[in-house]
């Protein structure tokens, strides 16, 4: 219920719509910068309680994504407070968990898959529809559950009919997604800076919009939905900017027009519908639009900027120096190879130990939990009895070995004679200093091993034993048996005593 409120001050109900929008041509364009922010309230869905607590029931991640954990905001809300936020907002690919890490560790407040990318580096195959549903769900849910960040999903053409843009939709909520993209491509649909594209109707591109908003609806999500259309390249700029307008108007939250040709063209689109947020893709190494900076393409009119190749590529030409430098009998250069440390670091080795370090059970607990349940199970002889046991501690008990020794058989060995009056210590101490195991067994259940096995790895146990140096630096330790530190940095110490 709290988590509901704070939603709410932070997004407060929108006033009701007027009887009809105003055209987009004419007195949606007086809104200014403020009327942005405005139309951004409009068009995100505002879900009623029950709603918005099934929304984040679906959407694990939601409370790692920067202040979010302050508000307990689904990923949608973290993406429309960006939105929201003065600036253009860099959002480069990502394309698997590791890469949506990386992208929230760098700093960025965005960031989005790219179909691409995910059909390169899962399938190794290009961007010409192979890739399915299916295979695109569970990348991302892989990637929303590693990111930091809200991301934004490219969920293609839909993957059929307006049915199949609404599963696809619920599927993305569902996976935890903040934002998803559409096209208007037909099946199959490939990159939209490549030959040969394709788009369906005006009719059915918008009816896909309409579907997606249905699907938004009916699963009590305010996923931020971005409309995008390839007609650019497949018709003509006229026929793309009439496409986002009819987007805009059908209520999508941002518009894309893929394959802008030039900086009049982009000028052109950020023109239209001018209180719903741009979407600009900045191809890199060759694509068909223009490569502009971050403060030039605000100042166009973009709040969202694309950068859909740099991580994929960069990583390929990394590989395949490094493979060379393999092939050579080298090893990657440190300038291009980040220490094991630096690796570990950046997985989250670190904060894991830190974290597991929370859940260690020392024998002192081990023990009180063995004893407490003998304690509830096993019967008292006498009111008395029970009393004892209870205010009476019991010393931590250890079984290592079993009793090895026969007390009734010859040879006076017994817990008080020879080997069985001395006492073996095993202690642990973590590489952080905190003791972790300080336990003591008699020393003569060695002896009765080696009845069982005369030596181990060729020595003599018992030989071992008589032989210990005295410990010099704390002699009441008694004598040495071992001495070293493990893989993990605990340093093991066996004294006989």
């Amino acid at each position: 219920m709290a988590c509901h409120a704070a939603a709410l001050l932070q997004h407060p109900p929108p006033p009701p719509p007027p009887a009809s929008l105003p055209s987009t041509a004419g007195a949606s364009s007086s809104w200014g910068g403020a009327g942005r922010l405005m139309r951004l309230r409009l068009r995100g869905h505002c879900p009623s309680p029950a709603s918005a607590r099934a929304a984040r029931l679906v959407s694990p991640r939601c409370s790692s994504y920067g202040a979010a954990a302050a508000t307990g905001e689904s990923p949608a809300e973290a993406l429309r407070r960006v939105l929201e936020s003065p600036g253009a907002h860099q959002a480069p690919a990502c394309y698997d968990a590791l890469s949506a890490r990386l992208v929230g560790r760098a700093g960025f407040k965005v960031c989005f898959t790219s179909g691409f990318s995910i059909s390169a580096a899962r399938l190794g195959l290009p961007d010409v529809g192979l890739i399915s549903y299916g295979e695109m769900i569970d990348q991302g849910r892989l990637i929303t559950e590693a990111a930091s960040i809200p991301v934004i999903g490219d969920a293609d053409n839909g993957y059929g009919n307006c049915m199949n843009v609404k599963r696809t939709v619920k599927g993305f909520i569902k996976a935890g997604f903040a934002g998803i993209i559409l096209e208007d491509q037909v099946s199959p649909k490939a990159c939209g800076h490549t030959q040969g594209r394709k788009i369906v109707s005006r009719e059915e591109a918008i009816m896909h919009i309409k579907a997606a908003l249905d699907a938004r609806k009916e699963s009590g999500s305010d996923i931020v939905i971005v409309a995008r259309t390839d007609s650019r390249q497949a018709l003509s700029l006229d026929e793309a900017l009439w496409r986002v307008r009819a987007f805009a108007d059908a209520g999508a939250d941002v518009l894309f027009i893929d394959a802008l040709a030039s900086r009049e063209e982009m000028k052109a689109f950020c023109a239209v519908s001018p209180g719903v947020p741009k979407m600009a893709n900045m191809l890199e190494g060759g694509g068909k639009t223009p490569i502009l900076s971050p403060a030039e393409l605000e100042e166009t009119g973009y709040k969202l900027i694309a950068y859909p190749l740099s991580l994929i590529g960069v990583s390929m030409r990394a590989m395949e120096d490094a493979l060379i430098a393999i092939k050579g009998g080298r090893i990657p250069p440190p300038s291009s190879l980040p220490s094991f440390e630096e690796i570990k670091d950046t997985l989250g080795f670190n904060s894991y130990y830190e974290e597991e370090k929370r859940y260690v059970v020392t024998p002192a607990q081990s023990s009180s939990y063995r004893s407490g349940y003998y304690d509830n199970t096993s019967e008292a002889s006498s009111p008395g009895d029970t009393k004892s046991r209870t205010e009476t501690p019991q010393e931590p008990v250890i079984d290592i070995l079993p009793q090895l020794y026969d007390l009734g058989s010859t040879g006076g060995r017994g817990p008080s004679t020879g080997m069985w009056s001395r006492t073996l210590r095993l202690r642990i101490t973590g590489r952080d200093g905190v003791q972790k195991i300080d336990a003591r067994i008699p020393a003569g259940f060695l002896e009765g091993m080696t009845k069982v096995i005369p030596g181990l790895a060729g020595a003599n146990i018992m030989e071992r034993l008589r032989n210990a140096p005295i410990d010099a630096e704390n002699p009441q330790n008694g004598q040495i048996l071992l001495d070293f530190e493990d893989a993990m940095g605990d340093r093991i110490q066996v004294f006989i005593e």
